[in-house]
């Protein structure tokens, strides 16, 4: 007789979540409930508004949870009532306790945006561009008590295209995610993936990315500024202030010339070029509070920057 299908119960939050969602339940798991952050203000309006997976698992007509945390035997509840063979976690924003970890018969597995032991924590794909990575990729992981330190199941690699930022890094590594979950899937339960342990060696955190890292110092050399620019679109961005105007920087080139650090050395079509204390930025992608991003020409248009002024380090605003 063929074993039953795994009952994959699912907790992630945002976009990289759903993607794998979606892939498990386009392998035909059954999935008899999801976990995901209760519902958060976004948007200018701030209003309630359900994270991807929600939405996601309300569309395919699957049972939802929205714990604040699951700690207790009532907020697990729901959790310990669709026994789940598995627990399938991506992205879901909550510790899991030991109680939740040891539930499932395969235990919790988490789909991780690195190759680990490099950038556990909270914002790895952030981390790789800003550092310069060649590659980074996903590894499925058997969680335990620690902060992405448990064993590894699968590891796919993903070459960092000098161009990326966050978001397109994002999108592929989404995509990779839940090929691998699939895969994952099917060999788990049949005991074909090894554990193997994360070594010692090359551990790296990659801290929650905050608000304060997008104000610009100009002493900063180019090449790291630019890689800053990309690691942070698109959020929280890039910006200085000119004029008691902050301005966002979305796009640059780097330029082997110097400067007094800070100072526009040339702002034309092509682009906003500021010097940096190794070589200087040619920014042609800007934007100012309220309105849209705008290629260099158009921005000058409607917001001229003369040669000689200087960008003074300022904190990122709306925009």
């Amino acid at each position: 007789m063929a074993a039953a299908p795994l009952r994959v119960a699912f907790a992630g939050t945002p976009e990289f979540a759903a993607c794998a969602l979606d892939a498990i339940l386009a392998a035909g798991y059954d999935v008899p409930l999801v976990l995901t952050q209760p519902d958060r203000p976004a948007g200018r309006g701030m209003k309630l508004t359900p994270s991807p997976v929600k939405q996601l698992a309300l569309a395919r007509g699957i049972e939802v949870d929205q714990p604040e945390k699951l700690r207790t035997d009532e907020q697990r509840s729901r959790l310990v009532a669709c026994a789940p063979d598995l627990l399938v976690v991506a992205a879901y924003g909550l510790i899991l306790p030991k109680a939740v970890l040891e539930l499932p018969r395969l235990g919790c597995i988490n789909i991780h945006a690195s190759l680990l032991p490099r950038w556990r924590g909270a914002a790895p794909i952030h981390r790789a561009i800003e550092a310069g990575d060649a590659e980074t990729g996903i590894t499925i992981m058997q969680m335990d008590e620690g902060l992405d330190t448990g064993a590894m199941l699968l590891t796919r690699r993903l070459p960092i295209q000098p161009t990326d930022t966050t978001a397109s890094l994002h999108d592929r590594l989404a995509t990779l995610g839940g090929e691998c979950i699939v895969s994952a899937l099917a060999e788990l339960d049949t005991g074909r993936l090894t554990p193997v342990p994360q070594p010692a060696e090359g551990v790296t955190y990659a801290a929650k990315i905050g608000r304060a890292e997008a104000t610009v110092d100009w002493t900063r050399p180019a090449v790291e500024l630019e890689r800053a620019m990309r690691a942070f679109d698109p959020f929280p961005g890039l910006a200085s202030t000119l004029r008691d105007t902050v301005i966002k920087f979305w796009s640059a080139q780097v330029v082997d010339t110097q400067g007094e650090p800070g100072t526009v050395l040339a702002a034309d079509d092509g682009g906003v070029l500021v010097a940096c204390g190794r070589g200087a930025l040619r920014c042609t992608v800007l934007q100012r509070p309220g309105n849209k991003r705008l290629p260099a020409g158009e921005f000058l248009r409607g917001f001229p920057v003369s040669v000689g002024e200087r960008f003074a380090s300022g904190e990122a605003g709306p925009a």
